[in-house]
């Protein structure tokens, strides 16, 4: 392990990524880039991988220990993300505990507040665990949130398609959990308890753009009131994803289709891997969020 004694900048936050796949080498990528954040460690799980040794080369301290070497730092991290699996999620929280870290789950583990930046975004002055739920939750929730709010909904269907390069290993583990935290959420954000969520990997070449489509059945829907709840709520998404798009919303004898697509700006990812920008950009602004909260006067030092 490279120790770090977290001597943090003014304003700023000490920051720590568990896990170099692609998740985590993009999160490391727009932490480096936060003006409340400072970046002290890249933990995985195998020094060989390339994640970390991008992580490396940029002078970020890195790590081969995994959550102990988060542990053994010789100070505790103010902000830790969590880019491992669901099944190893659980063990992280207790281990990080004692030490009042937030803890920003990237993984479908269903533990800690689900939150949604544009939603319940009051949630991070209550909550130290959270649960970014998956890619296709942060796409979907907060257009299906809007929608709720304004039209009584009976069922609604979410269908997440993402390219299998944009897939890491963590994903690709936890392809069930990540169906049932879909779910959960889109129940838990809306009030309908009819609802399906459905995750395709393409294969196609060139790879697909990540898209999420939700097709609704309800009351008094109309294309204009559809519309006009759609394009507010993806405003409010594209405040901090830039590459969001509504790609279509329309209503046919009361059934509501919306989809959206999102682009990644690039940096480290492909910009088809949309699916890893958008829940690495709601989970930077939780982050930065309580950045602000902790750290309100620019100057102040972190103890």
């Amino acid at each position: 392990m490279i120790h770090n004694d977290n001597r943090t900048a003014p304003g700023r936050l000490s920051v720590a990524v568990l896990g170099a796949g692609l998740i985590g080498i993009d999160l490391m990528t727009k932490v480096i880039r936060s003006d409340r954040l400072e970046l002290g460690l890249v933990a995985g799980r195998d020094e060989a991988t390339s994640g970390l040794r991008q992580a490396a080369k940029l002078g970020v301290p890195v790590a081969a220990g995994g959550i102990q070497s988060l542990v053994d730092n010789e100070r505790p991290f103010d902000v830790v993300f969590d880019a491992t699996s669901a099944a190893a999620h659980a063990e992280h929280v207790e281990k990080l505990a004692p030490f009042g870290t937030m803890l920003i789950d990237l993984t479908p583990s269903r533990n800690g507040q689900m939150i949604f930046p544009t939603v319940n975004r009051a949630d991070i002055a209550t909550h130290r665990d959270f649960s970014m739920v998956s890619c296709g939750g942060q796409a979907a929730v907060p257009i299906l949130h809007a929608i709720t709010r304004a039209h009584e909904i009976d069922y609604i269907e979410v269908v997440t398609t993402a390219a299998t390069l944009s897939i890491g290993r963590g994903t690709r583990m936890n392809l069930d959990e990540y169906v049932d935290t879909t779910q959960e959420a889109v129940r838990s954000f809306t009030g309908v308890a009819d609802v399906k969520a459905i995750l395709n990997i393409s294969p196609a070449r060139p790879p697909a753009t990540f898209r999420v489509a939700m097709s609704l059945l309800g009351k008094d829907l109309t294309a204009e009131s559809l519309r006009s709840a759609v394009q507010g709520a993806a405003a409010e998404v594209r405040s901090f994803a830039r590459g969001f798009a509504v790609k279509a919303c329309s209503v046919d004898d009361g059934k509501g289709f919306v989809a959206v697509e999102v682009t990644s700006s690039g940096d480290r990812i492909p910009r088809y891997a949309g699916n890893l920008d958008i829940i690495n950009s709601a989970a930077l602004l939780v982050a930065e969020s309580y950045a602000a909260d902790r750290l309100p006067m620019a100057g102040v030092v972190n103890s």
